[in-house]
């Protein structure tokens, strides 16, 4: 009897711990991430119009060896940004990542990238109802979405 409430206590202590897991699979957005273009993926994020913006900074190299691995920081300096996205128009699927910013943390992100080929690099910021763009070109010598 006690391998059984041992067992019960074990699977109790499991669907716990799942049910993050199905919060965050149910705000993955499906269709935004797995469209295979720019203004699909656009569309999947409900992105009606974009506002270009110099309060949005983008460091990310110019050449990369190797589109695999490729550096890029992103900071927002637009007041209340709750998310930032990064996008890499010619990728398969150029939806590539989506940050979320609960109230006074710092808009910053540092992450690594594929890229498939030279493109720009597009940073959305979302903040209220508004969505702002910036965009950087980088030039990759080697695929890194084979």
């Amino acid at each position: 009897m006690q391998r059984r409430n041992f067992l019960q206590a074990c699977l109790g202590i499991t669907a716990l711990l799942l049910l993050p897991l199905r919060a965050l699979a149910a705000a993955w957005n499906k269709s935004a991430f797995e469209s295979t273009t720019l203004d699909g993926a656009l569309q999947g994020l409900n992105v009606a119009k974009l506002e270009p913006s110099s309060e949005i900074e983008i460091t990310a190299p110019a050449y990369a060896e190797n589109g695999a691995i490729v550096q890029v920081e992103i900071t927002s300096r637009i007041a209340n940004t709750e998310s930032i996205f990064i996008l890499a128009e010619k990728n398969p699927t150029p939806l590539i990542a989506h940050f979320t910013f609960s109230n006074g943390a710092e808009p910053f992100v540092v992450t690594r990238i594929k890229m498939a080929e030279t493109a720009d690099v597009v940073a959305l910021v979302k903040a209220g109802d508004r969505y702002y763009k910036a965009g950087r070109k980088v030039e990759v010598s080697e695929n890194g979405c084979g």
